[in-house]
């Protein structure tokens, strides 16, 4: 949820900040007052197209900040966020957007600077703004299948997993067969350039971690003088008389006359006698050492063009020697396939006619499941549309094949073009009158009818889409009487299950409100101040009055107002 939102030089809002709960929040106030202005902010804070003129003037810039409370540990934005690099381990995320007057902006995720898509992304994941003219992705056919798909997700989800298994094999062979199938001539100088690629690198005999030894056995070398020096002073300090250990051998001596007197003792002759045996077999070890120890200025000289050779052959083919043998038993494998390109792409085009059947059966099973999900789906829409009043209104969710060439494998009679997701194109189409023919959802209606079709439909998809906190920019325009009853009451169904935040001049919905917010505005030494403050019960009781009856409040405008509210809180105990 949006716990705080603060704004700072902002069109006409100096500096506000703003704390919201959970449940339902209103906002009210006269027209101007600056209502859609802090609707403005929080969509620009998650991303919105910024421009120099949201700065308030005579400022240079303006800076906006939103904490959000995340209830859920696995949330999909917290994935997201660690994928990014962003620390959100205390189940908090504070979004931060700074506009200068030039409209450049910088952008902050829990103080992590990121660029405005990365903003856009993670803000889309945990607050969605709707408007009475921004319908986003419920107006875009292609978000439809999505927002299918996350409707019925368990079972959708499954049926994609089995398909996308067949279906990434089958995408690796179509990009091996177009290869193949390339123009002879492009296909003559790539086999020249990868033949002379695998030549230069089995020319160099490379053999594993080759490199490695090598840059151990230089630094040796070159540090030729400090490693003798170094073992010489060590083996002299342990070896002859008066040295370390004839002074340890001196000690064990000592301690074993008295070791059988007691255990202490004992275990003391024990630990000395190991560690004398220990140095000495060690003294051994670093006299072999200086045996062994040789000066090759040739060996060097040697090390260094090895070196260079291999260096040359990274820069073109890999990190080190694992990575360049592993690219020459790649080409290795493509010059063969090149050779023999035509019983190549015999076998690879008999492994795809055999695959694409099992990729069909697959793909009709993914679309058997969303249309039993479209469904369940257009029965749930249907009913929340009743509930507003438009139950002669149908709903449907349209599907159809996405079409691919002529010679892509046919489904039902069409070329199919697959993809990650399926087949399937689906639309939401809906008819608003009897008697009219079903329409795509981005053609129909308008005014109240829209409104209420698109609050039907965040009834059931806020569930589903995970995000924290809906906006309803005064998505009740153009709506009265048991209407606008209907639509307050369905927007406090949204906010049981999500933070909503509602911009509204219908009084039915004020009255819903957990909260109610009331903005307005002032004239403070030439400039205009806007402010933000939480109504108590009589407060509320005025504002909800003002809203129904207009500027002059009665007595019976407040006793309709107490009316209304008492008719709010019957609704919202059942």
């Amino acid at each position: 949820m949006l716990a705080e939102l603060s704004i700072k030089n902002f069109a006409i809002i100096e500096s506000l900040t703003v704390s919201f709960e959970k449940g339902l929040t209103v906002l009210t106030g006269e027209t101007g007052a600056g209502k859609s202005i802090i609707i403005d902010a929080v969509h620009l804070l998650v991303g919105g197209r910024g421009s120099s003129e949201f700065v308030r003037y005579g400022e240079k810039r303006a800076e906006l900040e939103g904490l959000f409370l995340l209830d859920d540990e696995k949330h999909p934005c917290i994935d997201r966020c660690n994928d990014f690099g962003i620390d959100t381990s205390d189940g908090m995320i504070v979004l931060r957007r700074d506009i200068s007057s030039s409209g450049k902006s910088i952008c902050r995720i829990n103080g992590k600077l990121v660029t405005i898509g990365i903003l856009r992304e993670i803000g889309q994941m945990i607050i969605d703004i709707h408007g009475q003219h921004d319908n986003q992705e419920l107006m875009n056919e292609e978000n439809h299948w999505k927002l299918l798909d996350q409707f019925g997700s368990g079972k959708i989800n499954h049926a994609l997993a089995s398909y996308r298994e067949i279906y990434n094999t089958y995408a690796k062979l179509v990009k091996k067969i177009k290869q193949l199938s390339e123009n002879e001539q492009e296909m003559a100088h790539r086999l020249d350039l990868i033949q002379f690629q695998l030549e230069e690198i089995e020319k160099a005999d490379l053999k594993i971690k080759e490199d490695e030894r090598l840059m151990e056995e230089k630094s040796q070398i070159s540090n030729f003088e400090k490693i003798f020096e170094s073992l010489q002073n060590s083996y002299n300090a342990l070896h002859g008389e008066q040295r370390g250990l004839d002074y340890i051998g001196h000690s064990m001596s000592q301690l074993e006359e008295v070791s059988a007197i007691n255990d202490s003792l004992k275990e003391m002759s024990e630990t000395i006698s190991n560690c004398y045996y220990m140095l000495e077999d060690l003294s051994f070890q670093i006299r072999n050492e200086l045996d062994q120890l040789e000066f090759d200025p040739e060996r060097l000289n040697e090390i260094e063009t090895r070196l260079g050779e291999i260096t040359h052959l990274k820069r073109k083919y890999g990190q080190d020697v694992e990575e360049i043998l592993e690219y020459a038993a790649a080409i290795e494998e493509e010059i063969d396939t090149i050779q023999n390109r035509d019983s190549h792409l015999f076998k690879l085009k008999n492994e795809l006619d055999s695959l694409v059947k099992d990729l069909i059966v697959e793909a009709k099973n993914v679309t058997a499941v969303r249309k039993k999900s479209a469904a369940e789906l257009t029965k749930q829409i249907q009913r929340e549309l009743k509930e507003l009043y438009m139950e002669k209104t149908k709903f449907e969710v349209v599907f159809s094949v996405r079409q691919g060439s002529k010679d892509a494998p046919q489904i039902d009679g069409v070329p199919a073009k697959f993809g990650e997701n399926g087949v399937d194109e689906t639309e939401f189409y809906i008819s608003t009158n009897p008697g009219e023919p079903l329409k795509p959802l981005s053609k129909i209606a308008s005014g109240g009818e829209l409104s209420r079709i698109m609050l039907a439909m965040k009834s059931i998809f806020s569930k589903h889409q995970g995000v924290t906190s809906i906006i309803f920019d005064e998505v009740d325009t153009g709506v009265s009487g048991r209407v606008a009853q209907a639509i307050a009451e369905k927007i406090y169904k949204v906010s049981v299950g999500s933070q909503v935040l509602c911009i509204t001049h219908l009084p039915q919905v004020a009255a819903m409100a957990d909260t109610h917010l009331f903005i307005s505005k002032e004239t403070v030494k030439g400039r205009t101040k806007t402010s933000v403050k939480p109504l108590l019960e009589e407060e509320k009781i005025k504002e909800v009055g003002r809203m129904i009856a207009g500027v002059e409040v009665t007595d019976l405008t407040k006793q309709h107002a107490k009316e209304l509210l008492a008719l709010a809180d019957t609704v919202k105990s059942l």
